[in-house]
């Protein structure tokens, strides 16, 4: 029997329209391949070999879709442990794929592979990826750029294009040697020698033939900056000339426009922010990153720059480029009013579920400490920890010896909080004990509970800001405020309705911020200060969320590869 061609049109017609629906499932699979290896460098006038991906510094860039599935194969050929850590992807059910050395897994040995699974479930925005053992990272690391789902567009209006910047650091000297040095005497290592864009130092004073990098715009047209900092130890300031940015973005939230000169980022954090190319396309714009630093200790002061240049206008060789007005380095009123601003989209679509019951209450005060150390030069040993607990690391991965009840690796008493309270933010003479107690314990949660943590800065021995990072899940932050957190009035000017959601969030000098999340997704979670030099010195801890209720709300089993210790 023949079929009518009217019915095979009409037929064809409705799969045509099921493919092009925004609902329709488009989920895909990525595969990538990360080859860790030695790359000779050069920058600020002086080479060296330093550990990278695939050669490439940033390294590569992962792009995908919302609720795609990722395969990225990790092939160590280098002499160094290697973790890789997806920054701010939730990891529902696979903590085996989050990368943190000895918190989910082993770290991949020297000529071993690793081959990461997980899915980008409900994620859409720049998140990123790097090195999470040592202080590789330096060097490791690279954007991941999650697309929305087919037929879904941003909640503004669509770019023309868009660009990833990538922010970090650059030592001249070999970094792992820096701060096992560093380590042995018990001490800061040194600062870096640059901050870098993309890669780039641009021209400094005792190397002005340093390349920089380009951003080349038409005019009238606007676009996407994929902005993140990549940096070790160092919030960033991010500007540039003549032109206004309006962040839409931050670590993969969306977020109300908000219209700026400046952005606020500290290292783990990310921020889209849309640029109109308006200004006058007969000349260059300095595009700058500078260092924000309100406490009183040493960092790096140069400015890493590139330019900001109009497709198809040629500017005079005797124009100067015109130059960013750039805040000083201690300018917190210019931060906090940056960071105070930031709110949660909060639409229909993309609604903050902000918890507003609390299930667990905790109270961890977060800052540095000094320890007795007769081997170091001055006798002690910079420290630092959370309620007074200087975090000591594992030799078995804590999510393996949760999932097979191994004992004697870690307990689960983690101090809700301090032992002792204290003037938190008050100056600290000599006569207080500024010694921790070390430990490996973890902080153990139901399935599904809802949890507040007040985040209190300390002024022992100094009080400096603290990005701290939680893997496995965003937190909105409900509060933040100078001096000590007070419990009767503070939590009264809670912002319960449209809080920034991040997965990276400062705790300010001298002060405190408050955030809420919902522990849905069981496994061992890390949380630490992501600046590198306090992470080693011991300022973290982890989350244990226990299975809940069927296969759906319990950790999956490990994957055959998983590294061994």
């Amino acid at each position: 029997m023949e079929i009518p061609r009217r019915f095979c049109v009409c037929i064809l017609a409705v799969f045509v329209i099921f493919l092009l629906s925004p609902t329709t499932v488009h989920s895909m699979i990525r595969h990538y391949k990360f080859n860790v290896v030695m790359t000779n460098t050069t920058k600020l006038c002086s080479s060296k070999p330093i550990v990278t991906v695939n050669g490439q510094f940033p390294g590569p860039t992962i792009v995908a879709r919302e609720d795609d599935t990722v395969l990225i194969k990790v092939v160590n050929h280098v002499k160094y442990n290697v973790s890789i850590h997806w920054h701010g992807v939730r990891q529902l059910r696979t903590g085996w794929a989050d990368g943190p050395a000895y918190i989910t897994q082993c770290p991949i040995q020297p000529r071993q592979s690793y081959l990461y699974n997980f899915t980008l479930t409900g994620q859409r925005g720049t998140l990123w990826w790097h090195a999470h053992i040592l202080w590789l990272r330096a060097t490791v690391h690279g954007a991941i750029v999650i697309l929305p789902k087919h037929g879904v567009p941003y909640p503004f209006p669509k770019p023309y294009k868009e660009k990833t910047i990538v922010l970090g650091e650059w030592w001249k000297s070999d970094v792992e040697q820096l701060i096992n040095e560093a380590t042995k005497d018990g001490t800061a290592p040194n600062a870096s020698d640059a901050h870098t864009i993309n890669g780039h130092t641009g021209p400094i004073s005792n190397c002005p033939s340093q390349s920089l990098y380009g951003l080349p715009v038409r005019q009238g047209k606007t676009y996407m900056l994929r902005i993140i900092n990549a940096a070790l130890n160092e919030e960033l300031f991010f500007k540039i000339a003549g032109h206004k940015l309006t962040v839409v973005e931050v670590d993969a939230v969306y977020t109300k426009p908000l219209r700026t000169d400046t952005i606020l980022i500290a290292p783990g954090q990310t921020t889209n922010v849309l640029l109109t190319a308006n200004a006058n396309p007969g000349s260059k714009y300095m595009v700058a990153a500078t260092t924000f630093m309100d406490a009183p200790i040493s960092f790096d002061n140069v400015t890493a720059t590139s330019t900001l240049h109009y497709i198809g206008h040629t500017v005079s060789s005797s124009k100067k480029t015109v130059l960013a007005s750039l805040p000083q380095p201690n300018a917190t009123l210019v931060a906090t009013k940056f960071i105070r601003s930031l709110r949660s989209l909060n639409s229909q679509e993309y609604p903050a579920k902000v918890p507003t019951t609390v299930d667990h209450s905790l109270f961890f005060t977060v800052g540095l400490g000094a320890n007795s150390c007769p081997s170091c030069k001055s006798g002690i040993r910079l420290v630092a920890g959370i309620n007074n607990v200087t975090f000591t690391m594992p030799k078995t991965a804590l999510l393996q010896a949760h999932y097979f009840n191994i004992s004697h690796v870690f307990t689960d008493d983690f101090p809700a909080k301090p032992f002792n309270p204290y003037n938190y933010t008050a100056p600290v003479n000599q006569s207080v004990n500024a010694a921790t107690m070390k430990g490996t314990k973890l902080y153990r949660l139901p399935f599904n509970a809802t949890v507040q943590i007040i985040l209190q800065n300390t002024a022992m021995i100094l009080s400096e800001n603290h990005p701290f990072h939680l893997h496995g899940f965003n937190f909105f932050e409900v509060g933040r405020g100078l001096g000590n957190f007070n419990p009767e009035k503070d939590p009264k000017r809670f912002n319960l309705v449209d809080p920034v959601e991040r997965n990276t969030i400062g705790v300010p000098a001298g002060g405190w911020t408050a955030i809420r999340f919902i522990a849905d997704n069981p496994g061992v979670w890390f949380m630490h200060c992501h600046l590198e030099i306090h992470t080693t010195w011991g300022l973290k801890m982890a989350f244990v969320v226990d299975n809940g209720h069927g296969p759906d709300q319990s950790l999956l089993p490990p994957p055959a590869d998983l590294p061994k210790c």
